[in-house]
Protein backbone atom coordinates (compact mmCIF):
# COMPACT_ATOMS: atom_id res chain seq x y z
CA UNK A 1 0.00 0.00 0.00
CA UNK A 2 1.35 3.82 -1.04
CA UNK A 3 1.73 5.88 1.79
CA UNK A 4 1.42 9.94 0.93
CA UNK A 5 3.23 12.50 2.83
CA UNK A 6 3.09 16.19 1.94
CA UNK A 7 5.03 19.01 2.14
CA UNK A 8 5.56 22.52 1.14
CA UNK A 9 2.68 24.24 2.73
CA UNK A 10 3.03 28.01 4.66
CA UNK A 11 2.27 31.46 4.75
CA UNK A 12 2.65 33.30 1.57
CA UNK A 13 1.78 36.77 0.49
CA UNK A 14 -0.66 37.39 -2.27
CA UNK A 15 1.02 37.08 -6.13
CA UNK A 16 3.94 34.88 -4.08
CA UNK A 17 4.61 31.34 -5.11
CA UNK A 18 4.96 27.97 -3.29
CA UNK A 19 6.08 24.48 -4.48
CA UNK A 20 4.35 21.65 -2.78
CA UNK A 21 5.67 18.38 -2.18
CA UNK A 22 4.47 15.06 -2.35
CA UNK A 23 6.57 11.63 -1.25
CA UNK A 24 5.29 8.44 -1.97
CA UNK A 25 6.71 5.12 -0.37
CA UNK A 26 6.48 1.72 -2.16
CA UNK A 27 7.29 0.38 -5.41
CA UNK A 28 4.36 1.25 -7.14
CA UNK A 29 3.94 5.05 -7.58
CA UNK A 30 5.09 5.23 -11.00
CA UNK A 31 2.17 2.78 -12.17
CA UNK A 32 -0.36 5.45 -11.87
CA UNK A 33 -2.16 8.82 -11.93
CA UNK A 34 -1.58 11.00 -9.23
CA UNK A 35 -3.43 14.29 -7.71
CA UNK A 36 -3.72 17.60 -6.10
CA UNK A 37 -7.07 18.01 -3.88
CA UNK A 38 -7.91 21.09 -1.56
CA UNK A 39 -10.34 21.88 1.23
CA UNK A 40 -10.59 25.33 1.82
CA UNK A 41 -12.13 26.20 5.40
CA UNK A 42 -16.11 25.71 5.00
CA UNK A 43 -15.86 23.89 2.08
CA UNK A 44 -15.89 20.91 -0.15
CA UNK A 45 -12.81 19.03 -0.94
CA UNK A 46 -12.56 20.04 -4.57
CA UNK A 47 -9.88 18.92 -7.56
CA UNK A 48 -6.85 21.19 -8.50
CA UNK A 49 -4.76 19.22 -10.55
CA UNK A 50 -3.88 15.44 -12.02
CA UNK A 51 -1.09 14.10 -13.90
CA UNK A 52 -1.01 10.36 -15.32
CA UNK A 53 1.47 7.98 -14.96
CA UNK A 54 4.45 9.12 -17.17
CA UNK A 55 3.74 12.67 -16.62
CA UNK A 56 2.32 13.04 -20.17
CA UNK A 57 -0.74 14.20 -19.85
CA UNK A 58 -2.02 17.09 -16.85
CA UNK A 59 -5.52 18.46 -15.77
CA UNK A 60 -5.96 21.79 -13.85
CA UNK A 61 -9.38 23.47 -12.25
CA UNK A 62 -10.08 26.38 -14.13
CA UNK A 63 -9.47 28.52 -10.96
CA UNK A 64 -5.78 27.87 -11.23
CA UNK A 65 -5.15 27.09 -14.98
CA UNK A 66 -2.27 28.89 -16.06
CA UNK A 67 -0.68 29.76 -12.23
CA UNK A 68 -0.73 26.11 -11.03
CA UNK A 69 2.25 23.07 -12.55
CA UNK A 70 1.97 19.99 -11.51
CA UNK A 71 4.83 17.38 -12.38
CA UNK A 72 6.01 14.48 -11.27
CA UNK A 73 9.92 12.55 -10.71
CA UNK A 74 9.00 9.10 -10.80
CA UNK A 75 12.66 8.19 -9.92
CA UNK A 76 12.36 9.70 -6.71
CA UNK A 77 8.66 8.84 -5.97
CA UNK A 78 7.80 12.36 -5.72
CA UNK A 79 4.45 14.30 -6.86
CA UNK A 80 5.13 18.25 -6.83
CA UNK A 81 2.70 21.11 -7.22
CA UNK A 82 4.28 24.62 -8.29
CA UNK A 83 2.14 27.83 -7.40
CA UNK A 84 2.51 30.65 -8.77
CA UNK A 85 0.38 33.94 -8.36
CA UNK A 86 -1.10 32.85 -5.30
CA UNK A 87 -4.75 34.15 -4.18
CA UNK A 88 -6.38 34.58 -1.01
CA UNK A 89 -8.88 32.24 -2.13
CA UNK A 90 -5.87 29.49 -2.81
CA UNK A 91 -6.34 29.62 0.92
CA UNK A 92 -6.93 25.31 1.95
CA UNK A 93 -5.06 22.47 3.05
CA UNK A 94 -3.65 20.67 0.12
CA UNK A 95 -3.60 16.79 -0.31
CA UNK A 96 -1.90 14.26 -2.85
CA UNK A 97 -3.09 11.26 -3.57
CA UNK A 98 -2.82 8.29 -5.72
CA UNK A 99 -5.38 7.26 -8.47
CA UNK A 100 -6.76 4.12 -9.37
CA UNK A 101 -5.40 4.22 -12.87
CA UNK A 102 -2.20 5.04 -15.31
CA UNK A 103 -3.86 7.87 -16.64
CA UNK A 104 -6.36 9.78 -14.53
CA UNK A 105 -9.93 8.04 -13.84
CA UNK A 106 -11.16 11.02 -11.28
CA UNK A 107 -10.63 9.65 -8.13
CA UNK A 108 -8.32 8.65 -5.78
CA UNK A 109 -7.60 5.27 -3.84
CA UNK A 110 -5.01 6.45 -1.27
CA UNK A 111 -4.71 10.15 0.32
CA UNK A 112 -1.80 12.29 2.26
CA UNK A 113 -2.43 13.71 5.17
CA UNK A 114 -2.57 17.08 3.58
CA UNK A 115 -0.19 20.15 4.06
CA UNK A 116 -1.63 23.69 4.97
CA UNK A 117 -1.17 26.92 2.44
CA UNK A 118 -1.97 29.89 3.80
CA UNK A 119 -2.11 32.94 1.47
CA UNK A 120 -2.58 36.31 3.06
CA UNK A 121 -4.06 39.30 1.14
Amino acid sequence: QVQLVESGGGLVQAGGSLRLSCAASGRTFSWYAMAWFRQAPGKEREFVSAISWTGGSTYYADSVKGRFTISRDNAKNTLYLQMNSLKAEDTAVYYCGKGHKKDWSGSLEVWGQGTLVTVSS
